[in-house]
This record gives structure tokens, sequence and C-alpha cells, in this order.
């Protein structure tokens, strides 16, 4: 630990801490727009000059180290000088308004630093050259006249989503923000992940549905957790007057570190579906609306009555409700009406899973980070799994080895130093022990993860596999399960196999999953069906009785991820009047039956 002195103030951090970071520790603040926590310190925009005693000239806090007993100014006349004149300069190289424009309020971090330094008119005339809009991604526009050429944007594709699509070109007043070799952003290779949007300061990057739809002073903030898949991205969903206005990832998290994927950050501003907002009953062939009394009774009258009468109930739950709805939903199907139970995922049911979580989790997202070789086996997490295939792309320039073993393509088999085809995914694991490259990498590498999907889950002889070869090269696994709550559906015995021609009720706690063509199809000749949805479908069409529930943004509880970490969702928008909570709906039918149901899931996945 070393001690500075910054304006009067001493602090105490450790060696290497860079003076913006000391200063931040102390409570001071110093302007800077190149910087950013969770990027490599670069020093471009120059903002952040501090004075420090002894040197003979300005340093930049964000690259300078501290040294013991280091003094440092963040505050004198010749500071506010430099800058002045370096806020001068970005302005006089685009087509910034910042000391006269009212849209932002507080959001733009340029504006932000101009009104510090008491800044009300541009000391240098810009040369009002107009600059292109790139709109060409369906998500994301580039707004070429509000850079500064701070590269926040293309060092976090880079660094953090080991994307590397943007860039500048050319030089001096010239440079450019550019995607690949200068091709329109929407034809790119861009992911659509949206963390240059979230890590520009000024605004030359947004998103297509919340520009000018309310400053941060206008908006409420909810924390809450992305149910798209089992990473449990942590995130702030950005709302007002009730309705979904922006979704960021959020900085602090320790799972995704302010990463999210287009699932997370994008699909849920497209959500088009319409909702369900009365309990309906199907009557003389013909669903009509009906109170929730009613329809609960109904329910327990068809489920007791085939329950006496040893008939074969059926329940389908999907991943993405909160683990509270899932202990309900087994207290109530599995373990008091006997029935056959699994979950769903990205509307399909799934089979059983035949590795346990004990076998299966050892490894972390810090492992992947940290690892030297990765194998990802039977699954595409560029599509499934996004984040975690962020984790292992930034890595592979600094010598991360990686290999793939699929049936088929893989998003990853471009970025892999070796990839294994086999149409059976059993054999193409065994070959991993077999292939003389793969074994060369393996034994040389001391950190190695191995990342498996469903598909190797649900295979016996896969388990057995990979099993083996965790074991021959000390390697670590991490099971990626299916959807929000995969891995507590596992530890709740919810993942099994379902043979709906032998079903004489079936049970769908469906929330706001959207429910594939062929899984609604499968139920067609079950004579009684139950559907507990947030939105109209074919699914609730054919239904017997409709239950309208939450969706997952308006909705508290609690999920698990895959590296078994409990993460916690509050709820950030207000549901219509008339749906219900999903966990509230499986208890109320739980009481209809005259069955008790217990609060203490916690108790269950332990």
């Amino acid at each position: 630990m070393v001690t500075v002195t910054i304006d009067e103030k001493k602090v105490e951090v450790p060696q290497g801490t860079t003076v913006l970071n000391a200063a931040r520790e102390a409570g001071i603040e110093i302007p800077t727009l190149c910087d950013h926590p969770q990027l490599t310190p670069y020093g471009g925009c120059r903002l952040c000059l501090v004075e420090i005693e002894g040197a003979r000239t300005l340093q930049p806090s964000c690259t300078m180290p501290v040294s013991d007993n280091m003094v440092v100014h963040t505050d004198t006349d010749k500071i506010r000088e430099a800058r002045k004149f370096v806020l001068s300069m970005i302005f006089s190289e685009r087509n910034h308004f910042c000391p006269y424009c009212q849209v932002s309020g507080g959001d733009c971090e340029l504006q932000n630093a101009a009104y510090d330094e008491d800044m009300t008119h541009w000391p240098l005339q810009p040369n009002w050259q107009p600059y292109p809009v790139d709109a060409s991604h369906p998500f994301i526009i580039i707004e070429h006249n509000r850079c500064i050429l701070c590269r926040r944007c293309v060092r976090a594709c880079g660094e953090l989503v080991g994307n590397f699509t943007l860039g500048i070109e050319e030089r001096g007043a010239n440079s450019k923000l550019i995607a690949d070799l200068g091709t329109p952003l929407g034809e790119s290779t861009c992911i659509g992940c949206g963390t240059c949007v979230q890590v520009c300061p000024t605004g030359a990057l947004i998103d297509r549905w919340s520009a000018y739809q309310g400053k941060e002073t206008q908006v409420e903030t909810t924390h809450t957790t992305c149910v798209g898949c089992s990473v449990g991205c942590s995130l702030n969903v950005l709302t007002r007057d009730n309705r979904l206005v922006r979704i960021e990832g959020d900085w602090d998290s320790d799972i995704n570190h302010g990463l999210l994927c287009e699932v997370g950050r994008f699909d849920p501003m497209e959500e088009n579906r319409d909702r369900l907002l009365t309990p309906l009953v199907r009557k003389d062939g013909i669903l009509k609306a009906a109170t929730w009394d009613e329809a609960y009774s109904t329910i327990a009258e068809k489920l007791g009555s085939l329950s006496k009468e040893k008939k074969q109930i059926a329940g389908f739950i999907s991943t993405r409700l909160p683990i509270e709805s899932m202990y309900f939903f087994r207290q109530l199907f599995k373990d008091e009406l006997q029935a056959n139970v699994t979950t769903i995922v990205d509307g399909y049911a799934k089979g059983t899973n035949n590795l346990s979580s004990e076998k299966t989790s050892a490894a972390s997202f810090e492992d992947v980070k940290n690892a030297d070789c990765v194998v990802v086996v039977g699954e595409d997490i560029t599509k499934d799994h996004q984040v975690v295939s962020f984790f292992v792309k930034r890595n592979l320039p600094a010598g991360t080895k990686l290999i793939t073993v699929a049936e088929g393509e893989d998003g990853l088999d471009s970025f892999a130093h070796v990839t294994i085809k086999n149409e059976k995914l059993a054999e193409g694991i065994n070959t991993i022990k077999n292939n003389a490259k793969v074994a060369e990498i393996l034994k040389a590498s001391e950190n190695v993860v191995i990342i498996f999907g469903d598909h190797a889950a649900e295979c016996e002889e896969c388990g057995k596999a990979l099993a083996s070869i965790a074991k021959i090269f000390n390697a670590k696994l991490l099971n990626t399960y299916d959807g929000a709550n995969g891995k507590a559906a596992a530890l709740l015995s919810l993942v099994g196999n379902v043979d709906c021609s032998k079903v004489a009720a079936a049970y769908i706690a469906l929330g706001d999953e959207c429910a594939s063509q062929a899984f609604s199809q499968s139920l067609d000749k079950i004579p009684f069906v139950v559907v507990q949805s947030s939105y109209i479908s074919p699914l609730t069409a054919n239904a017997d009785v409709v239950l309208p529930s939450l969706t997952w943004l308006e909705q508290d509880g609690h999920y698990m991820n895959m590296e078994g970490k409990l993460t916690t969702a509050q709820g950030s928008l207000v549901a219509p009047e008339g749906v219900s909570d999903n966990a509230v709906i499986l208890k109320n039918i739980a009481g209809k039956l005259g069955l008790k149901v217990s609060d203490d899931w916690k108790a269950a996945l332990a």
C-alpha cells in the first residue's frame, strides 16, 4: 500500500493504482471522457490532467500510477485552463452544441464537462462540416457529428466483447469511427450486444428506442435480473410512465460486469404480443371470460377428480419463471398430484438432465476468464449464452486456446484453434482423447474449462465421456443448463420426460415464454389443458382454462444462474389490472385443492 495526498486529502491505496482511481477513493472527482472503469486506461482525451508536485508538466491521471508520498492537485488555475483548452479542441472538431443543448440534461458527459468549466460558448468556432449518420443497424445508430473519438466503443468491442468490429480510420481531423473496413454497421460483423452504446459518453452511438424518450432525471431505474438465459446478467431497467425506455447492463455486477447481449438489451424492446387480461374458461366449446374464482374452481375440480381416478396428469413450467413459482409448481404437481413434470425452454419441453449439478458446476465465470484453454461442447454459446462467449473470445488474442466440439456449425468455429465435427456428439467428445493436436493443447494448459450445453447434458454417454476427459486433463466443467432457472429446475427435480399420449390433463405454467408450434401441437389430443400465460397464443386459444400472468418485467422473484449464484429480480413495470403473479396463481390452485404448500424454497435447493 502507498499513501498519496490529493487536494490535501490523504488516501492509502494499493501499489499500481492510478491517480484517477486514488482520487475517486478520496471522494474527489476528476473529469474524464475516454476513461471507463471496465476498460484499460487509455489517456486519449487529456481532460483528466492533474498537477503533481515535482513533475514539470501536467499529467493524465487515468494512466499515471501513484507513488508513495505523491502530492496531487486536481483544481488549480493551470489545470482549469488546460481543461478548457481540451474541451475547446473537442468542440471545434465536430458539430457539438453542448453549451446550448437542452436534450441531454446531465446524460452527456461532454456537456457535463463543459458546464463544470463554466463554458457557455465555443472559444474556437466549429468548422460545421457535416458528418454522416449510419442508421443501417436494426438497433444502433451512429451519429458521427457527436463523436469525440474517445475510442471507448472501439476498446469495449475488443476488450470486453471480443468482437473487434469497431475501429478508427484515417488520422487527425479526418479520423472516423468505422465498422470492420468501412462497412455500414448493419452489414458488419456487429453482434448487436449494445455495449458500445452504453459506454459512449456523448450519444454518438444511440439505440433506436430510448433516444429522446426522456432525460436520466425523468426516468425510473429498477435493478433486476435478465431471464434470457442461465447467465443471470444483472441489469437496470429504465422506465417512464410505466413504459419501457431502455435496458442497461450493471457495471457493478459480479456476474456480467455490465455486459449484456442482444437478447437482454434489445429483444425486450421489440415485444409486441397481445396481452391476456382476464381468466378464460371454455364453455360449450367456446372460451369465455370468467372470474378468478371460477377459473380456480374449474381447475381444482378437474385435477382433483383425475387424481382420485389415478389418471395421468402432466405439468410443464417455463424456466423463465422465478424459483418461488417453480417451488409451488413442484409441490402441487410433482409431490401432491404425482404428475409427470418437465421444463419449457425456448418454447420446447426438455428431456432429462443426466449430469447432476454437483458434477458439472465446478467451473465459474472467473475460471472461464482465467482459462488458458476452453473447450465448448454441444452448444453454440454465441447464440444461447452470448455473454459467456464474450468471456471466451476476448481472451483469445492473449493466447487462450479454443476447441469446439459440435454436431454442426458453431458460431465459435471461426475463432477456434481446433474444431471437431461428428454427427454423434458422444463420439466427437471421445475424439478429444485421440486427437493429437487437441491432446497436446490440453496437456500444455494449466487451467482448462469445458463448457457444455443441453445436448451433452441429456446424453448419458456424453456425460461419462466429459467426466473422463475432465479427470484426465484436470479440467473444470461448466454446465450451461437450459433457461434462466434451468439449474434451479434441475435441483428441484423438475426436468424429466413426459409422454403426452397417455396424459388426461396438462397444466402449462408458461409465463411470458413463447410456446413453439411443435410444443403446442404435442398437447392437441390432451382432453383438459390449462395454460398460465402472459400473452395470447395458439396454445391459449386451444386451452380449456387460461390464466393471465405477469411478465418478467412485472414480477419479483429469485433466479439461480449456471454458476449456482442466486440473483434477485424486481418488477419494473406495473401489470394491467386483472393479471396475477405466477407464484400466487399456483398457490391459489393448491388452496382450492385443499393442499398446503411451503414458501421455504431455499431449503428445497440446499
